[in-house]
């Protein structure tokens, strides 16, 4: 399975046979749904954020979108990344769990999903504050980009992901099962002293990300508020246009809380909701606390809830352009009129060609300074 915050060596099974007949808690239904999702989310995930890249390079000159566009350009890279590491998962789901690749590449696409995973819910963070600032304090978004914040804040995410992904890379993540080579799925005994280790990282992870939800949702609810209250200017009243802007600002604060929490609740929630009994379920601690007799019928529902959030965490590459075009007026206003554009069939191969220009030099000029 992927590893999502799995501790590379922590056990992964109710018991270790001492022969080949495996007791792994299994999951048969992964094998045929995966491959298919997986498959639609790489077409999906690389059409969307080389599009996604296309369009920020193009506002590149929008001096209001300097620092999200640095977190939408971090984040859309971290999507790439894994939506590059999937026609592994899809190799190893349409074997029936089985490895034929290196062990290095076992570490590499495991690590990235837990890259893309948390990468993505700070960047979406640090996206709802940034929303949050420029709705609460517009003169001052107008006014400048503050590109240097949105840079040292990409560099501190970016260090922080890559320091917990060092255990993924630096332990083996293939292990030996029943004639599979399984990939972050093993059966190494621990004692209980590392379980309960493994157990209090992983809860401090779900801590962590709750605290991060938090602040997401709080910061949407209040950037909904500021918009349904603000109110124009006396001078303007009278206009027609001014007159019906409640009803249209009503409706992007809505759509934009629904898309950025949306991701949230969606991808992310179900998986750190489960992910404590599941870890508490897998490690199977002897004595002390998290020790709990787990019945099988348990252990199978645990096992195939988690495995059904993988997938939700998966979709969030796919989804994130969405969260772009609800977040900031000139994305969505740029994308509309490219769509009408490319209704019409204006410009079609200009576009195509100034799209792969614009790509390439996001990813010549670095993932910061952009």
């Amino acid at each position: 399975m992927l590893p999502s915050t799995l501790a590379p060596m922590e056990t992964n099974a109710v018991m270790h046979p001492p022969s080949n007949q495996s007791s792994y808690l299994d999951s048969e239904f992964r094998y045929a749904l995966f491959p298919p999702i997986y498959g639609l989310i790489f077409i999906l995930g690389i059409i969307a954020n080389i599009y996604v890249l296309f369009v920020i390079r193009c506002l590149r000159e929008a001096r209001a979108m300097g620092e999200i566009r640095i977190y939408m350009t971090n984040l859309t890279i971290a999507d790439l990344l894994f939506v590059c590491a999937l026609p592994f998962w899809i190799d190893y789901y349409s074997r029936r769990g089985d490895w034929i690749n290196s062990d290095i590449m076992c570490r590499i696409t495991g690590a990235l999903f837990f890259v893309n995973t948390y990468s993505s819910i700070l960047f979406l963070c640090a996206i709802s504050i940034n929303r949050y600032w420029a709705v609460t304090r517009p003169l001052d978004a107008a006014s400048s980009d503050h590109r240097l914040r949105g840079i040292i804040i990409c560099v501190v995410i970016w260090l922080t992901i890559v320091s917990l992904t060092i255990p993924y890379l630096m332990s083996p993540g293939i292990n030996r099962d029943a004639g599979k080579t399984r990939c972050f799925e093993g059966y190494q005994n621990q004692t209980d002293a590392r379980k309960k280790h493994v157990a209090a990282t992983h809860f401090a992870i779900i801590g962590l990300f709750l605290v991060i939800f938090f602040v997401v949702l709080v910061c949407n609810l209040l950037i909904v508020q500021n918009l349904l209250t603000q109110t124009p200017p006396q001078s303007q009243m009278r206009s027609a246009t001014i007159a019906r802007r409640p009803k249209c600002v009503k409706r992007r604060a809505t759509q934009m809380l629904l898309a950025v929490v949306g991701v949230f609740v969606l991808c992310f929630l179900p998986h750190h909701v489960i992910q404590g009994p599941w870890v508490l379920a897998v490690l199977q601690i002897g004595e002390g606390w998290g020790h709990i007799d787990w019945s099988r019928k348990t252990l199978q529902y645990l096992n195939d809830g988690h495995q059904v959030t993988l997938v939700l965490m998966a979709l969030n590459c796919i989804l994130d352009p969405i969260v772009y075009y609800f977040a900031t007026r000139k994305f969505r206003r740029f994308i509309m009129a490219h769509l009408k554009r490319f209704i019409k069939g204006e410009g079609c191969s200009h576009t195509a060609t100034l799209g792969l220009n614009n790509i390439l030099k996001v990813f010549s000029e670095g993932f910061f300074n952009i």
